[in-house]
């Protein structure tokens, strides 16, 4: 069975769409979506549209609550705080009422038996949506923060820098972004993990897109926060 698990789209629709070209191609069996679908791109409604066409298992994002509920103080830099809300703002007025609702409701972790193997999925770490987990934190951390379920896989998002490790026979795997890589890299990110009986094989895929057009539409929008959105876009860096 192939899994692709994809996350982090920002409302950058147009990279969705070349994931899902990609994916498609892979003749893969489910998706699964670890969440931040709609906040700080030009497409929010447009990337949750696409989403929900899946028909398949969504989990909830630290930006899918920001759009339900505000940026508290706290949550990100004091310096920021204005801007993100007037950005959430932004977004809420491209979204319809029952898209805000589907987001309130999204569950938080999606947990999979798939050959025998178990796999705990989440956005941030199985108890927060906002903690962040960076690829080259220790094995003890790691261990302690992401690897407490009884599972052989974990996979997670939020970082937006992919990476896999393997730790005391178990495999965590972050599986970056779609929308808005922060690695480098101006490349769509998703994780394809294959089971086949007692076999598992994982990997992470780039994908390119057009960036410019993405940095178009931001140009045509009256976002608020354009200028420092086109320039992650095009440098793949916070």
């Amino acid at each position: 069975m192939k899994i692709a698990f994809i996350s982090d789209i920002h409302g950058n629709a147009n990279a969705l769409d070349a994931v899902l070209a990609d994916i498609e191609t892979r003749k893969v069996d489910k998706i699964a979506v670890l969440g931040d679908i709609c906040y700080r791109g030009p497409e929010p409604q447009r990337s949750l549209e696409l989403v929900r066409s899946l028909n398949t298992d969504v989990i909830k994002g630290n930006a899918d609550e920001w759009v339900v509920r505000g940026v508290n103080s706290g949550e990100v830099p004091d310096h920021a705080l204005e801007m993100m809300n007037k950005e959430r703002e932004w977004i809420c007025s491209q979204l319809n009422d029952e898209a805000i609702d589907y987001l309130r409701h999204l569950p938080t972790e999606l947990k999979l038996e798939v050959d025998g193997v178990n796999i705990h999925a989440f956005h941030a770490t199985p108890s927060s949506l906002f903690d962040i987990v960076l690829p080259d934190e220790n094995e003890d951390t790691l261990t302690a923060k992401m690897m407490r379920e009884k599972a052989e896989l974990f996979v997670y998002a939020h970082i937006h820098r992919p990476y896999i490790r393997y730790i005391n026979g178990k495999c965590i795997i972050n599986i970056g972004s779609v929308g808005l890589p922060f690695d480098g890299l101006a490349k769509s990110a998703y994780a394809l993990v294959e089971v086949d009986g007692t076999s598992v094989q994982s990997s992470i895929i780039r994908v390119g897109y057009d960036v410019e057009k993405t940095i178009h539409q931001f140009n045509q929008s009256n976002y608020p926060n354009k200028e420092m959105m086109i320039n992650v876009l095009r440098n793949a860096r916070l």
